[in-house]
C-alpha cells in the first residue's frame, strides 16, 4: 500500500488546473486564446468563458461514424434564420456556431458545459473536447426537450480551459481552423 506521503509527492507533480478569470483575461489579450468576443467582461466567469449564438443549423441529413473516420459522414444542415434577433427552436436536435474564435496553445485544452439557465429552458447543449493545440470556430449540438426561443449572441455554452501538464503535440484533426 502506497503511503500517504509517496502519494502526496506524486499528486503535487503533476501541473494541471483550472484557469481562473485572471489568467484568462491574460491569455486573452496576450495570446489571443478568444478572439471575436461580444463583451470581455461580461463573458469571462470566474472558471471559464461563455461562448455566444452566432447561427443555429437544422439537420437535413444522416450522419455516419466509423473507427477510422475513412466513412464518417457529418450531416447536411440548414442554417435557420434569425426574425429579429430571435428564433424559435422545436423539439429537437440542431447544431450550432459559436461567435468566438477559439485559438487553444499546446499546454490548454476546454471543455465546455451548458449554461445553467439554458439547461432551465429545457435545452440542453452538447460538446465534446477542445484539444491543444485547436483554433476554430466551433459547432455545438443544441436538443431542444420542449421549445425555445434563442436570441442572436445568447450565451449558451461555458468553456472551462485546463492547463495541461506538458505540451501535446496539438491537434490536427479535420476540424482545425474551422469556422475561419
Amino acid at each position: 500500500m502506497m503511503s500517504q506521503n509517496i502519494l502526496a509527492k506524486i499528486l503535487a507533480s503533476y501541473s494541471m488546473s483550472v484557469l481562473c478569470d485572471r489568467e484568462i483575461k491574460r491569455l486573452i489579450k496576450s495570446r489571443g486564446l478568444i478572439r471575436d468576443y461580444i463583451d470581455l467582461d461580461k463573458q469571462v466567469q470566474p472558471n471559464g468563458f461563455d461562448c455566444t449564438l452566432k447561427s443555429v443549423y437544422r439537420l437535413t441529413g444522416i450522419g455516419k461514424i466509423d473507427f477510422d473516420n475513412a466513412e464518417r459522414v457529418i450531416p447536411d444542415a440548414e442554417e435557420i434564420k434569425f426574425n429579429n434577433d430571435w428564433v424559435f427552436l422545436n423539439s429537437g436536435v440542431y447544431r450550432a456556431k459559436i461567435n468566438e474564435i477559439i485559438s487553444l496553445p499546446k499546454d490548454i485544452m476546454a471543455l465546455a458545459r451548458p449554461r445553467s439557465s439554458i439547461l432551465r429552458c429545457g435545452v440542453n447543449v452538447l460538446t465534446a473536447v477542445w484539444d491543444a493545440g485547436y483554433t476554430g470556430r466551433s459547432e455545438v449540438g443544441i436538443v431542444v426537450y420542449n421549445g425555445v426561443w434563442l436570441k442572436k449572441n445568447a450565451r449558451i455554452v461555458q468553456l472551462v480551459f485546463i492547463r495541461l501538464d506538458e505540451e501535446s503535440h496539438g491537434y490536427s484533426g479535420i476540424y482545425q481552423n474551422e469556422g475561419l
